[in-house]
């Protein structure tokens, strides 16, 4: 696919992935809408890139509010007057403690991981069958099994990866493409709060490539590295109890004798 003069929205801009998503986007001579909650951070990134590219423009965006993005996506349409992909980056993560368990913060998981993306379904949809277009969501290869202190994380994304594999099937009769993105550890803000040992971590610019050479051949699934592809593959074929003593091991958990 050849990205010249598309519109491209990307979700969580303001750092991480999303910001270096940005970066490489900005040299493929499209158009950009970079959406984020911070705005300090999305006015640097889009000061930056338009030293690059004059067509990018920054808007501040709270994905988990439904108004919020039916706004940005009717505002963008006004600037640019058409949108043909939708990069669904926007996420967020919190340790969970059984010591101190709060409700508030799946709602905040939840209302950002999942219905951050299903918004931009709703309002993009229709224009979409009108005109063709392509949704990239980023899961994680997190979403085969449930790690502990990281379980609503892990839950979130196990919801966006089934839903972007079934909206993957029922919006290809109207020419919409719809690709699952599923990273293994980047270096982020977010992956920077983790208290557990990430094997083959990688640079978030490094996977800003990888991403744009998956989105411009319109794979799927695009995963990385291949060694937690492999890896994520193997714990999902584990036996329970195995992955019990495993996830505990790496988590510094103490498991009851007998388990």
């Amino acid at each position: 696919m050849n990205l010249k003069d598309k519109v491209i929205l990307i979700t969580g801009a303001s750092g991480g992935i999303g910001r270096e998503l940005a970066k490489v986007l900005a040299k493929e001579e499209c158009k950009i809408v970079l959406l984020a909650r911070r705005g300090p951070e999305l006015i640097s990134i889009e000061s930056e890139l338009k030293l690059i590219n004059p067509d990018v423009f920054a808007m501040k965006c709270d994905v988990s509010s439904r108004q919020n993005v039916k706004a940005v996506v009717h505002l963008s349409r006004e600037l640019f007057k058409k949108i043909d992909i939708a990069i669904l980056n926007a996420g967020v993560s919190f340790k969970t403690d059984p010591n101190n368990f709060d409700s508030t913060l799946a709602e905040e998981i939840f209302d950002t991981n999942v219905l951050g993306v299903i918004y931009f379904f709703e309002e993009l949809i229709p224009e979409f069958k009108k005109n063709g277009g392509m949704f990239v969501g980023i899961s994680s290869l997190a979403d085969g099994r449930g790690f502990p202190k990281s379980g609503l994380y892990c839950a979130s994304k196990a919801a966006v990866t089934l839903f972007l594999e079934s909206q993957r099937i029922e919006l290809k009769p109207f020419n919409i493409k719809v690709l699952t993105v599923k990273p293994g550890f980047v270096r982020t803000a977010m992956t920077a709060k983790n208290e557990f040992k990430m094997p083959f971590l990688m640079d978030a610019e490094k996977a800003a490539k990888i991403i744009l050479k998956g989105i411009k051949k319109e794979k799927r699934i695009i995963q990385f590295p291949w060694q937690t592809v492999l890896g994520a593959k193997i714990l999902k074929l584990m036996p329970d109890f195995l992955f019990d003593k495993f996830a505990a091991k790496q988590r510094k958990i103490t498991l009851p004798k007998g388990r």
